[in-house]
């Protein structure tokens, strides 16, 4: 299986990383991409995947850091892309519920990556919060320029935009939140979600799958997300795990 979205650089790893990916290996993940959330720590997590021969890893800012790197250019993210350990743009995006950058701040930086990926063709990581409606407003608007690759991740938004984006081409991510009882709303919307636009992640080290909700997460509970999705679809973890890999394989071109 192919652990999408994984922050191994977190703090919560710093001492048991090795561990971290035993575990991880032994559960079958055989890939796995590391999330870079600040561009200013893009050379750390760059490093984690050049020191394992199954880690990739993206290239930007999350939307909560939006207002820390403003000068942040198209060319800043295209030329770190180049690299071959960088397979995706982001994670990026918006998210109202905190809003701890300003919101035009938000949008700028969303921008700025989405032409990064138009140009690349990498695909886009966006993380949505509370901002259903300004997010499909934007991808449309966007792809109005050119095509990009998109991936919605850890999907928790309504059934407006993960339609509107699948129109668009886009994927769409689970994580351990799929397994949470109180999450019926989150399962409805991917049970409308065609299985071969579904991918896993654990965007870890929160979210936690059942039934070991109330750890610390990380890519060894990868297969229980699968579980949580295949019992959604009446199939079972082999059938998901293979699907959802050849999808991920196919939005992230550069993995081998």
């Amino acid at each position: 299986m192919f652990d999408t979205h994984v922050n191994l650089h977190a703090e919560a790893f710093a001492e048991d990383l090795s561990d971290v990916l035993a575990r991880a290996r032994n559960a079958g993940v055989t890939r796995m991409l590391a999330i870079c959330e600040r561009l200013d720590s893009f050379e750390r997590v760059k490093a984690i995947a050049e020191a394992n021969d199954d880690i990739w890893c993206s290239v930007g800012t999350h939307p909560h850091h939006a207002k820390d790197f403003t000068a942040t250019t198209v060319a800043d993210l295209v030329s770190r892309s180049e690299d071959p350990q960088v397979v995706a743009i982001g994670e990026t995006g918006l998210d109202l519920h905190y809003t701890y950058s300003p919101l035009e701040q938000q949008v700028a930086s969303f921008r700025t990556h989405i032409a990064a990926a138009r140009e690349t063709q990498l695909p886009l990581i966006v993380h949505t919060r509370e901002a259903d409606d300004l997010t499909a407003d934007i991808l449309e608007e966007e792809t109005e320029n050119g095509a990009f690759p998109i991936l919605l991740h850890c999907y928790t938004g309504g059934a407006d935009l993960a339609q509107r984006g699948l129109a668009l081409g886009a994927y769409v991510s689970v994580s351990g939140i799929l397994s949470f009882k109180s999450a019926k709303e989150v399962r409805a919307v991917i049970k409308n979600v065609p299985v071969e636009r579904v991918i896993l992640e654990t965007d870890c080290p929160y979210l936690t799958p059942m039934p070991y909700r109330g750890r610390r997460n990380e890519p060894a509970y990868l297969p229980y997300v699968a579980d949580a999705l295949a019992a959604l679809h009446g199939l079972d973890r082999g059938q998901i795990g293979k699907t959802c890999e050849e999808n991920a394989l196919r939005l992230f071109q550069k993995v081998s």
